[in-house]
């Protein structure tokens, strides 16, 4: 027993030399330790791991400043290329730990079958629908939508998106919502068995179809020339355009069954990995990387060339994505809010938005590890930030696709993340590959954001003259206000 104890005290001291301070007596108080969770959630029941515990928020400082992603776990600091190999291996082991839950390793066994192949747009696109299998016994599925131009021979660089069930492919049956869910309910007060299905057809977010987050009615996916249609910029440009639904990884429902487990992980790929403890935002990370599994061996995409986005809820698994799997050439994940790109100690309603970690934890923390929940009112004690994400991209191409007006991916966070990761890009001496572009509108993804992504990829990944700069913040052209005199 007194050995246990003495292990678990150098592995925190091990984590507070990583943020160069030393824990305090009893519980360290950040700055926002005023907000807490309701005393009357009902806790959900460990899932047991191959992983190590790591120290808890009692154990670890208090730092309002992001932790140097470039300080290995001994306090060495990162220096060469080398070394940062080391490093990303301590920060990916971290990240699943505190912040997405450790996700399975590749099956290795991903087959693709084509289900239907058509021309759409007066025969300037091909649309196939391809239906994936992997995992245990290959029992687990995937339907992609694949759509490539045809007035060359390719291959193509190719945009992956979260953008709905692909055309033909049908609809899973889904667990029902709970009433409140995303709505500034407490998702682990209430405990409700898993009774209701009902079929989703839905979209999830199609960056060219509807602002991110709308409610509503969504536009028709069913249809491959309708979907060929709003996304022709893609093609006129030279890109092949790869759907699918995200929910197919991972149902985004917080109900709960019985004992008070979450009910997301009786279906899709969570029953065939029990051990692992991932959340709903790794699930769809890792269908992400199923669906590379695949593409590299499509002689129509190239596969050195494979691009990952996402908006909103879906922006943050295309961070995560890019983060873990470096076939992934960029990441461009737009507004991406709480638990995306923006560092939660600048982030949430005391800093002036609407998603810090407190409204994650709240409304949405089966989408995260289950040890973060223990940090909600201790944001400022977590041993990581969101900058991390970011800085296992390096050295490849990542842009923030943000809007001018949103408060839900706060600038100032967005920004501290872009500063906190630039370290790991001026490693590589590549700088110019962190970028950011602010377009005019709140929470949505537009035909601008679209154009400085595909400017972007066109720059970094085909190597073309782009003229215009993605290093900018609105912030760093606002005009300073002049002194005021004192008043009399």
């Amino acid at each position: 027993m007194l050995a246990k104890a003495h292990s678990a005290a150098l592995l925190a001291l091990v984590f507070c030399a990583t943020v160069g301070l030393w824990p305090v007596a009893g519980r360290a108080q950040s700055a926002n330790s005023n907000d807490g969770p309701d005393p009357r959630e009902i806790p959900l029941p460990p899932i047991k791991t191959k992983m190590d515990v790591l120290p808890g928020v009692n154990d670890l400082p208090v730092r309002t400043g992001l932790p140097d992603a470039l300080t290995m776990n001994n306090g060495q600091k990162v220096m060469t290329v080398k070394q940062w190999k080391k490093r990303r291996e301590e920060i990916k082991r971290i990240l699943e730990y505190y912040a997405i839950g450790q996700m399975p390793p590749s099956p290795g066994n991903v087959k693709g079958r084509e289900i239907k192949s058509q021309l759409v747009l007066d025969g300037k696109v091909k649309y196939r629908l391809v239906h994936l299998t992997f995992g245990p016994k290959g029992e687990l599925g995937l339907d992609i939508g694949i759509f490539t131009p045809t007035d060359s021979e390719g291959p193509f660089p190719a945009v992956i998106t979260p953008g709905g069930t692909a055309p033909g492919a049908t609809p899973l049956p889904t667990l029902a919502h709970p009433p409140g869910q995303g709505h500034g309910v407490d998702a682990l007060l209430p405990v409700v068995p898993t009774t209701e299905s009902t079929n989703d057809t839905t979209s999830s977010g199609n960056p060219t179809n509807q602002p991110a987050g709308r409610r509503g009615p969504r536009p028709d996916n069913t249809d491959p020339e309708a979907v060929a249609g709003r996304n022709r910029e893609f093609f006129r440009r030279g890109y092949a355009y790869v759907l699918f639904i995200n929910n197919d990884c991972a149902e985004d429902t917080t109900l709960r069954n019985a004992d008070g487990s979450w009910a997301f992980r009786t279906t899709r790929f969570y029953p065939a990995y029990p051990g692992y403890d991932w959340g709903v935002l790794a699930g769809w990370a890792w269908g992400v990387s199923r669906i590379v599994d695949y593409l590299e061996t499509d002689p129509l995409v190239d596969k050195t060339k494979l691009i990952i986005s996402g908006v909103s809820r879906t922006g943050k698994p295309a961070m995560i994505a890019a983060a873990f799997d470096e076939r992934l050439a960029m990441a461009a994940p737009g507004v991406t809010g709480g638990g995306g790109i923006g560092a939660y100690r600048f982030s949430g309603a005391g800093r002036g938005g609407k998603e810090g970690l407190a409204d994650m934890m709240k409304k949405y923390p089966n989408w995260f590890s289950p040890h973060l929940h223990e940090f909600w009112g201790h944001v400022d004690q977590l041993p990581f930030d969101e900058h991390w994400f970011l800085a296992l991209v390096a050295p490849r191409p990542f842009i923030a696709l943000e809007g001018l007006t949103d408060q839900v991916s706060l600038e100032n966070a967005v920004k501290q993340s872009w500063l906190g990761a630039q370290p790991a890009y001026a490693l590589f001496g590549v700088t110019d590959r962190l970028g950011t572009n602010y377009a005019n509108h709140a929470h949505a993804f537009t035909p601008e954001d679209l154009k400085a992504m595909l400017d972007f990829a066109d720059e970094q990944l085909r190597g073309l003259k782009v003229k215009r700069r993605f290093d900018q913040f609105p912030s760093d052209a606002a005009p300073k206000t002049p002194e005021q005199p004192p008043t009399k």
